[in-house]
Protein backbone atom coordinates (compact mmCIF):
# COMPACT_ATOMS: atom_id res chain seq x y z
CA UNK A 1 0.00 0.00 0.00
CA UNK A 2 2.75 2.68 0.92
CA UNK A 3 4.40 1.44 -2.44
CA UNK A 4 1.48 2.46 -4.57
CA UNK A 5 1.21 6.03 -2.56
CA UNK A 6 4.28 6.97 -3.57
CA UNK A 7 3.65 5.73 -6.82
CA UNK A 8 0.62 8.01 -6.67
CA UNK A 9 2.62 10.82 -5.35
CA UNK A 10 5.55 10.82 -7.99
CA UNK A 11 2.98 10.04 -10.90
CA UNK A 12 1.10 13.68 -9.45
CA UNK A 13 4.54 15.09 -9.67
CA UNK A 14 5.28 14.68 -12.59
CA UNK A 15 2.06 15.57 -14.01
CA UNK A 16 1.25 12.38 -15.49
CA UNK A 17 -2.24 11.73 -13.75
CA UNK A 18 -3.34 15.51 -14.45
CA UNK A 19 -2.68 15.37 -17.93
CA UNK A 20 -4.51 12.04 -18.14
CA UNK A 21 -7.51 14.09 -16.81
CA UNK A 22 -7.07 16.57 -18.39
CA UNK A 23 -6.96 15.32 -22.00
CA UNK A 24 -9.53 16.90 -23.88
CA UNK A 25 -7.34 20.31 -24.12
CA UNK A 26 -9.46 21.86 -26.83
CA UNK A 27 -12.44 21.01 -25.11
CA UNK A 28 -13.43 18.67 -28.22
CA UNK A 29 -16.65 17.23 -25.96
CA UNK A 30 -18.35 20.80 -25.74
CA UNK A 31 -20.25 20.74 -28.74
CA UNK A 32 -19.87 17.02 -29.54
CA UNK A 33 -23.36 16.08 -29.05
CA UNK A 34 -24.78 19.35 -30.48
CA UNK A 35 -22.36 19.03 -33.96
CA UNK A 36 -23.86 15.00 -33.90
CA UNK A 37 -27.37 16.53 -33.52
CA UNK A 38 -27.06 19.14 -36.38
CA UNK A 39 -28.52 18.70 -39.76
CA UNK A 40 -26.70 18.87 -43.18
CA UNK A 41 -27.50 22.19 -44.52
CA UNK A 42 -30.44 22.83 -46.44
CA UNK A 43 -29.93 22.80 -50.82
CA UNK A 44 -29.62 26.94 -50.33
CA UNK A 45 -29.77 27.36 -46.80
CA UNK A 46 -26.40 29.88 -46.10
CA UNK A 47 -24.61 28.47 -43.04
CA UNK A 48 -22.80 30.99 -40.62
CA UNK A 49 -20.35 29.32 -38.26
CA UNK A 50 -19.14 31.89 -35.45
CA UNK A 51 -15.91 30.49 -33.81
CA UNK A 52 -14.23 31.88 -31.00
CA UNK A 53 -13.79 32.36 -27.28
CA UNK A 54 -15.81 33.73 -24.46
CA UNK A 55 -17.08 36.72 -26.74
CA UNK A 56 -18.75 34.86 -29.20
CA UNK A 57 -20.63 32.54 -27.11
CA UNK A 58 -21.39 35.64 -24.82
CA UNK A 59 -23.44 37.10 -27.70
CA UNK A 60 -25.50 34.07 -28.17
CA UNK A 61 -26.54 34.22 -24.00
CA UNK A 62 -27.20 38.12 -24.27
CA UNK A 63 -28.65 38.27 -27.64
CA UNK A 64 -30.03 35.34 -28.46
CA UNK A 65 -32.85 36.45 -30.62
CA UNK A 66 -29.57 37.99 -33.06
CA UNK A 67 -28.81 33.68 -33.59
CA UNK A 68 -32.71 32.91 -33.39
CA UNK A 69 -34.24 31.83 -36.79
CA UNK A 70 -31.13 32.47 -38.78
CA UNK A 71 -28.41 30.08 -40.01
CA UNK A 72 -25.90 31.02 -37.76
CA UNK A 73 -24.38 28.74 -35.46
CA UNK A 74 -22.14 29.97 -32.22
CA UNK A 75 -19.25 27.49 -31.47
CA UNK A 76 -17.40 30.24 -28.87
CA UNK A 77 -15.79 28.61 -25.89
CA UNK A 78 -15.38 30.67 -22.92
CA UNK A 79 -11.42 31.38 -22.53
CA UNK A 80 -10.20 29.62 -25.45
CA UNK A 81 -7.04 30.85 -27.30
CA UNK A 82 -6.16 30.59 -31.30
CA UNK A 83 -4.45 26.93 -30.28
CA UNK A 84 -7.26 25.14 -28.65
CA UNK A 85 -9.81 26.62 -31.45
CA UNK A 86 -7.34 24.88 -34.44
CA UNK A 87 -7.66 22.02 -33.25
CA UNK A 88 -11.44 21.52 -32.57
CA UNK A 89 -11.54 23.85 -36.06
CA UNK A 90 -12.48 20.55 -38.14
CA UNK A 91 -14.77 19.33 -36.18
CA UNK A 92 -16.87 22.51 -34.82
CA UNK A 93 -16.73 24.97 -38.15
CA UNK A 94 -15.50 22.49 -41.06
CA UNK A 95 -17.74 19.11 -40.53
CA UNK A 96 -20.97 21.74 -40.16
CA UNK A 97 -20.93 22.42 -43.85
CA UNK A 98 -21.34 26.23 -43.73
CA UNK A 99 -21.06 28.82 -46.59
CA UNK A 100 -18.85 31.12 -44.15
CA UNK A 101 -17.11 30.92 -40.84
CA UNK A 102 -16.40 34.70 -38.73
CA UNK A 103 -13.51 34.17 -36.29
CA UNK A 104 -12.99 36.32 -33.58
CA UNK A 105 -10.03 35.46 -31.30
CA UNK A 106 -6.70 36.31 -29.95
CA UNK A 107 -7.60 38.35 -26.63
CA UNK A 108 -6.43 35.39 -24.64
CA UNK A 109 -3.77 34.18 -26.13
CA UNK A 110 -2.35 37.73 -25.23
CA UNK A 111 -3.62 36.93 -21.53
CA UNK A 112 -1.85 34.07 -21.50
CA UNK A 113 -4.90 31.88 -21.03
CA UNK A 114 -2.52 28.28 -22.01
CA UNK A 115 0.97 29.98 -21.69
CA UNK A 116 2.46 32.85 -23.17
CA UNK A 117 1.95 33.38 -26.90
CA UNK A 118 4.16 36.06 -29.47
CA UNK A 119 1.65 37.70 -32.17
CA UNK A 120 3.28 35.97 -34.72
CA UNK A 121 2.37 32.40 -32.86
CA UNK A 122 -2.01 34.02 -32.85
CA UNK A 123 -1.36 34.87 -36.50
CA UNK A 124 0.20 31.48 -37.08
CA UNK A 125 -2.89 29.84 -36.10
CA UNK A 126 -5.47 32.49 -37.02
CA UNK A 127 -3.55 31.45 -40.88
CA UNK A 128 -4.11 27.82 -40.21
CA UNK A 129 -7.91 28.18 -39.57
CA UNK A 130 -8.35 30.31 -42.47
CA UNK A 131 -6.21 27.94 -45.01
CA UNK A 132 -8.08 25.14 -43.94
CA UNK A 133 -11.75 27.33 -44.21
CA UNK A 134 -10.49 27.68 -47.71
CA UNK A 135 -9.29 24.19 -48.29
CA UNK A 136 -12.98 23.72 -47.74
CA UNK A 137 -14.78 26.09 -49.81
CA UNK A 138 -15.32 28.25 -46.81
CA UNK A 139 -15.67 32.17 -46.98
CA UNK A 140 -13.39 33.24 -44.36
CA UNK A 141 -14.38 36.70 -42.12
CA UNK A 142 -11.30 37.53 -40.01
CA UNK A 143 -12.73 39.88 -37.14
CA UNK A 144 -10.30 42.24 -35.30
CA UNK A 145 -9.67 41.28 -31.79
CA UNK A 146 -12.15 43.66 -29.20
CA UNK A 147 -10.17 46.18 -27.53
CA UNK A 148 -9.33 45.40 -23.94
CA UNK A 149 -6.94 47.98 -21.86
CA UNK A 150 -6.31 45.34 -19.03
CA UNK A 151 -7.71 41.77 -18.29
CA UNK A 152 -9.89 41.48 -14.58
CA UNK A 153 -8.51 37.78 -14.54
CA UNK A 154 -5.23 38.69 -15.00
CA UNK A 155 -4.49 42.55 -14.41
CA UNK A 156 -1.10 43.95 -15.85
CA UNK A 157 -0.52 42.15 -18.51
CA UNK A 158 -1.52 45.98 -20.98
CA UNK A 159 -3.01 44.04 -24.13
CA UNK A 160 -3.99 47.43 -25.16
CA UNK A 161 -1.44 47.92 -28.08
CA UNK A 162 -0.46 44.36 -28.30
CA UNK A 163 -3.99 43.96 -29.67
CA UNK A 164 -3.61 47.36 -31.78
CA UNK A 165 -0.48 45.49 -32.94
CA UNK A 166 -2.00 42.19 -33.85
CA UNK A 167 -5.20 43.86 -35.46
CA UNK A 168 -2.69 44.97 -38.22
CA UNK A 169 -1.27 41.97 -38.60
CA UNK A 170 -4.70 40.22 -38.96
CA UNK A 171 -5.98 42.97 -41.68
CA UNK A 172 -2.54 42.63 -43.69
CA UNK A 173 -3.54 38.97 -43.89
CA UNK A 174 -6.93 39.20 -44.90
CA UNK A 175 -6.03 41.74 -47.63
CA UNK A 176 -3.01 39.91 -48.76
CA UNK A 177 -5.47 36.49 -49.13
CA UNK A 178 -8.74 38.24 -50.10
CA UNK A 179 -10.64 37.79 -46.97
CA UNK A 180 -13.10 39.92 -45.67
CA UNK A 181 -11.53 41.89 -42.35
CA UNK A 182 -14.33 42.95 -40.08
CA UNK A 183 -12.79 46.18 -37.88
CA UNK A 184 -15.19 46.14 -34.41
CA UNK A 185 -12.13 47.67 -32.94
CA UNK A 186 -12.52 51.04 -34.67
CA UNK A 187 -16.21 50.90 -33.67
CA UNK A 188 -15.45 49.73 -30.17
CA UNK A 189 -12.43 51.69 -28.91
CA UNK A 190 -12.29 54.47 -26.37
CA UNK A 191 -9.49 57.13 -26.55
CA UNK A 192 -7.02 54.67 -24.05
CA UNK A 193 -7.73 51.03 -26.59
CA UNK A 194 -9.81 49.89 -24.43
CA UNK A 195 -13.86 49.01 -24.03
CA UNK A 196 -15.52 51.62 -22.49
CA UNK A 197 -17.98 50.49 -19.84
CA UNK A 198 -21.10 50.83 -22.32
CA UNK A 199 -19.76 48.57 -23.98
CA UNK A 200 -18.16 46.26 -21.87
CA UNK A 201 -18.60 46.53 -17.59
CA UNK A 202 -15.43 44.60 -17.06
CA UNK A 203 -13.55 45.70 -20.15
CA UNK A 204 -13.43 43.09 -21.89
CA UNK A 205 -16.94 41.10 -22.37
CA UNK A 206 -19.38 43.52 -24.30
CA UNK A 207 -22.57 44.55 -22.61
CA UNK A 208 -26.19 44.18 -24.63
CA UNK A 209 -24.89 47.79 -26.47
CA UNK A 210 -21.46 46.49 -27.71
CA UNK A 211 -23.00 43.20 -29.13
CA UNK A 212 -25.57 45.61 -30.79
CA UNK A 213 -22.83 47.70 -32.24
CA UNK A 214 -21.48 44.25 -33.30
CA UNK A 215 -24.37 43.04 -35.60
CA UNK A 216 -25.33 45.08 -38.36
CA UNK A 217 -21.33 45.09 -38.84
CA UNK A 218 -20.89 41.20 -39.15
CA UNK A 219 -24.35 40.93 -41.22
CA UNK A 220 -22.69 43.43 -43.55
CA UNK A 221 -19.47 41.04 -43.66
CA UNK A 222 -21.37 37.81 -44.21
CA UNK A 223 -23.49 39.75 -46.98
CA UNK A 224 -20.23 40.73 -48.52
CA UNK A 225 -18.51 36.74 -47.83
CA UNK A 226 -21.54 35.31 -49.71
CA UNK A 227 -21.24 37.07 -52.77
CA UNK A 228 -17.73 36.36 -53.61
Amino acid sequence: MKQKSLLLAFLMGLGIINGIKGQDWPNLANFQSENAKLAKPAPNENRVVFMGNSITIGWLNSRPEFFANKPYINRGISGQTTPQMLLRFRQDVIDLRPKVVVLLAGTNDIAGNTGPSTLDMIMDNIKSMAEIAVANDIKVILSSTLPAFDYPWKPGMEPAQKIVDLNKMIKAYADEKGHIYLDYFSALADERNGLPKKYANDGVHPTVEGYKVMEPMVEKAIAQALKK
